[in-house]
Protein backbone atom coordinates (compact mmCIF):
# COMPACT_ATOMS: atom_id res chain seq x y z
CA UNK A 1 0.00 0.00 0.00
CA UNK A 2 0.77 3.20 -0.43
CA UNK A 3 3.08 4.80 2.45
CA UNK A 4 3.45 8.06 4.07
CA UNK A 5 1.63 11.34 2.00
CA UNK A 6 3.92 12.79 0.38
CA UNK A 7 4.12 17.18 0.86
CA UNK A 8 2.97 19.20 -2.50
CA UNK A 9 3.82 22.57 -2.37
CA UNK A 10 2.03 25.26 -4.53
CA UNK A 11 1.26 29.11 -4.51
CA UNK A 12 -2.18 30.76 -5.16
CA UNK A 13 -2.32 31.38 -8.78
CA UNK A 14 -3.63 35.54 -8.93
CA UNK A 15 -5.78 35.59 -11.35
CA UNK A 16 -7.90 32.93 -13.62
CA UNK A 17 -7.68 32.22 -17.44
CA UNK A 18 -5.22 31.64 -20.33
CA UNK A 19 -3.53 35.69 -19.54
CA UNK A 20 -2.62 34.17 -15.69
CA UNK A 21 -1.74 30.99 -17.15
CA UNK A 22 0.76 31.97 -19.28
CA UNK A 23 2.55 34.26 -17.39
CA UNK A 24 2.35 31.20 -14.06
CA UNK A 25 4.54 29.56 -16.91
CA UNK A 26 6.80 32.56 -17.92
CA UNK A 27 8.06 32.53 -14.24
CA UNK A 28 8.88 28.96 -14.10
CA UNK A 29 5.48 27.38 -12.85
CA UNK A 30 3.32 25.23 -14.19
CA UNK A 31 -0.99 26.18 -13.23
CA UNK A 32 -2.88 24.10 -11.57
CA UNK A 33 -6.36 23.83 -10.31
CA UNK A 34 -8.32 22.12 -6.59
CA UNK A 35 -11.70 21.46 -7.32
CA UNK A 36 -13.81 19.24 -4.97
CA UNK A 37 -14.93 18.94 -1.33
CA UNK A 38 -17.50 21.33 -1.23
CA UNK A 39 -15.36 24.50 -1.62
CA UNK A 40 -14.65 26.81 -4.18
CA UNK A 41 -11.59 25.94 -6.90
CA UNK A 42 -8.86 27.04 -5.86
CA UNK A 43 -6.27 28.38 -9.09
CA UNK A 44 -2.60 27.44 -8.05
CA UNK A 45 0.91 27.32 -9.27
CA UNK A 46 3.50 24.96 -8.79
CA UNK A 47 7.04 25.14 -9.70
CA UNK A 48 7.98 23.27 -12.71
CA UNK A 49 11.66 21.56 -11.36
CA UNK A 50 9.47 20.47 -8.40
CA UNK A 51 6.71 19.10 -9.86
CA UNK A 52 8.70 17.25 -13.02
CA UNK A 53 10.60 15.68 -9.84
CA UNK A 54 7.33 14.14 -9.09
CA UNK A 55 5.71 13.37 -12.24
CA UNK A 56 9.31 11.58 -13.22
CA UNK A 57 9.23 9.55 -9.91
CA UNK A 58 5.99 8.02 -11.38
CA UNK A 59 3.02 7.21 -9.86
CA UNK A 60 1.60 10.70 -9.94
CA UNK A 61 -1.75 9.56 -11.22
CA UNK A 62 -2.56 7.29 -8.30
CA UNK A 63 -0.81 8.78 -5.49
CA UNK A 64 -2.57 10.75 -2.58
CA UNK A 65 -0.88 14.16 -1.55
CA UNK A 66 -0.53 16.56 0.77
CA UNK A 67 -1.33 19.90 -0.59
CA UNK A 68 0.38 22.88 1.21
CA UNK A 69 -1.17 26.17 0.39
CA UNK A 70 0.09 29.38 2.24
CA UNK A 71 -2.51 30.98 3.73
CA UNK A 72 -4.53 27.94 2.83
CA UNK A 73 -5.09 24.80 5.50
CA UNK A 74 -3.26 21.77 4.18
CA UNK A 75 -5.63 19.69 1.82
CA UNK A 76 -5.40 16.18 0.53
CA UNK A 77 -5.83 15.86 -3.12
CA UNK A 78 -5.23 13.12 -5.93
CA UNK A 79 -4.55 14.30 -9.26
CA UNK A 80 -7.56 13.90 -11.66
CA UNK A 81 -5.27 15.17 -14.84
CA UNK A 82 -2.07 16.29 -16.31
CA UNK A 83 -1.55 18.44 -19.60
CA UNK A 84 1.21 18.40 -21.90
CA UNK A 85 2.54 20.30 -24.11
CA UNK A 86 1.69 18.92 -27.78
CA UNK A 87 5.15 18.98 -29.05
CA UNK A 88 7.29 19.04 -25.98
CA UNK A 89 5.78 16.60 -23.81
CA UNK A 90 5.78 19.07 -20.19
CA UNK A 91 3.36 20.08 -18.30
CA UNK A 92 0.98 22.70 -18.71
CA UNK A 93 -1.64 22.36 -16.03
CA UNK A 94 -2.31 19.88 -13.88
CA UNK A 95 -5.94 19.34 -12.23
CA UNK A 96 -6.34 17.95 -8.54
CA UNK A 97 -9.10 17.08 -6.72
CA UNK A 98 -9.97 17.30 -2.77
CA UNK A 99 -10.36 14.10 -0.91
CA UNK A 100 -10.65 12.75 2.82
CA UNK A 101 -8.93 9.48 3.08
CA UNK A 102 -12.06 7.27 3.16
CA UNK A 103 -12.89 8.77 -0.20
CA UNK A 104 -13.74 6.30 -2.61
CA UNK A 105 -12.26 7.41 -5.80
CA UNK A 106 -10.96 5.44 -9.44
CA UNK A 107 -7.34 5.67 -10.20
CA UNK A 108 -5.28 3.51 -12.82
CA UNK A 109 -3.04 1.03 -10.71
CA UNK A 110 0.29 -0.20 -12.25
CA UNK A 111 0.58 -4.09 -12.91
CA UNK A 112 3.55 -5.57 -11.57
CA UNK A 113 4.34 -9.11 -13.11
CA UNK A 114 6.77 -11.29 -10.92
CA UNK A 115 8.50 -14.82 -10.87
CA UNK A 116 9.36 -14.84 -14.83
CA UNK A 117 11.65 -17.99 -13.87
CA UNK A 118 8.92 -19.96 -12.32
CA UNK A 119 6.66 -19.59 -15.32
CA UNK A 120 7.13 -22.95 -17.94
CA UNK A 121 5.74 -20.65 -20.80
CA UNK A 122 8.30 -18.01 -20.57
CA UNK A 123 11.15 -21.14 -19.81
CA UNK A 124 9.82 -22.48 -23.07
CA UNK A 125 10.51 -19.61 -25.23
CA UNK A 126 6.89 -18.19 -24.40
CA UNK A 127 6.25 -14.24 -24.63
CA UNK A 128 4.67 -12.42 -21.78
CA UNK A 129 2.07 -10.05 -23.30
CA UNK A 130 1.13 -7.33 -21.46
CA UNK A 131 -2.51 -6.69 -22.58
CA UNK A 132 -3.12 -3.70 -19.73
CA UNK A 133 -0.07 -2.70 -17.69
CA UNK A 134 -2.80 -0.14 -16.09
CA UNK A 135 -5.79 -1.23 -14.61
CA UNK A 136 -8.33 1.21 -13.25
CA UNK A 137 -9.69 -0.12 -9.84
CA UNK A 138 -12.04 1.54 -7.09
CA UNK A 139 -9.85 2.17 -4.46
CA UNK A 140 -9.96 4.00 -0.97
CA UNK A 141 -8.28 7.10 -0.96
CA UNK A 142 -6.38 7.18 2.43
CA UNK A 143 -5.22 3.30 1.16
CA UNK A 144 -4.11 3.65 -2.10
CA UNK A 145 -2.18 0.63 -3.27
CA UNK A 146 1.19 1.28 -5.16
CA UNK A 147 0.60 -1.64 -7.91
CA UNK A 148 -1.31 -4.99 -7.88
CA UNK A 149 0.95 -7.92 -8.67
CA UNK A 150 0.63 -11.16 -11.05
CA UNK A 151 2.08 -14.11 -10.09
CA UNK A 152 3.60 -15.97 -12.74
CA UNK A 153 4.66 -19.02 -11.01
CA UNK A 154 3.37 -22.06 -12.87
CA UNK A 155 1.77 -20.25 -16.29
CA UNK A 156 2.37 -21.86 -19.38
CA UNK A 157 2.14 -20.98 -22.67
CA UNK A 158 -1.29 -20.30 -24.28
CA UNK A 159 -2.23 -19.10 -20.83
CA UNK A 160 -4.62 -16.13 -20.34
CA UNK A 161 -4.50 -14.14 -17.22
CA UNK A 162 -7.53 -12.37 -16.48
CA UNK A 163 -8.19 -9.55 -13.64
CA UNK A 164 -9.98 -12.13 -11.57
CA UNK A 165 -7.00 -14.46 -11.59
CA UNK A 166 -5.13 -11.73 -9.46
CA UNK A 167 -5.54 -11.21 -5.58
CA UNK A 168 -6.48 -7.22 -4.88
CA UNK A 169 -5.62 -5.66 -1.66
CA UNK A 170 -9.04 -5.82 0.56
CA UNK A 171 -11.20 -3.05 0.08
CA UNK A 172 -9.94 -3.07 -3.84
CA UNK A 173 -11.91 -3.60 -6.42
CA UNK A 174 -11.94 -3.55 -10.47
CA UNK A 175 -14.25 -0.53 -12.39
CA UNK A 176 -15.30 -2.84 -14.98
CA UNK A 177 -17.63 -6.13 -14.04
CA UNK A 178 -16.48 -8.39 -16.34
CA UNK A 179 -13.70 -10.49 -16.59
CA UNK A 180 -11.14 -8.50 -18.53
CA UNK A 181 -7.58 -10.05 -19.97
CA UNK A 182 -4.78 -8.08 -18.25
CA UNK A 183 -2.26 -10.40 -20.34
CA UNK A 184 -0.89 -13.91 -21.45
CA UNK A 185 2.27 -15.88 -22.65
CA UNK A 186 2.29 -16.37 -26.49
CA UNK A 187 4.02 -18.66 -28.03
CA UNK A 188 7.04 -17.50 -29.83
CA UNK A 189 7.40 -17.53 -33.65
CA UNK A 190 9.63 -20.96 -34.13
CA UNK A 191 7.19 -23.09 -32.16
CA UNK A 192 4.54 -21.86 -33.91
CA UNK A 193 6.48 -22.64 -37.60
CA UNK A 194 7.79 -26.08 -35.86
CA UNK A 195 3.76 -27.40 -34.91
CA UNK A 196 3.18 -26.57 -38.79
CA UNK A 197 6.10 -27.92 -40.38
CA UNK A 198 4.91 -31.35 -37.88
CA UNK A 199 1.51 -31.21 -39.32
CA UNK A 200 0.67 -33.76 -42.35
CA UNK A 201 -0.19 -32.07 -45.05
CA UNK A 202 -3.22 -32.57 -47.37
CA UNK A 203 -1.70 -34.39 -50.18
CA UNK A 204 -0.31 -37.28 -47.50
Amino acid sequence: MAGEVIDLVAQVRAGTGKGAARAARRDGAVPGIVYGGGQEPLPINLEFNALMKRLKAGHFLSTMFNLKVEGQADQRVVCRGVQRHVVKDLPTHVDFLRISPTTRINLRIDVVFENHAAAPGIKRGGTLVVVRPQVELEVTAGDIPDHITVDLTGRQIGDVIHINDISLPAGVKPTIERNFVVANISAPSGLRASDAVDEPSAEA
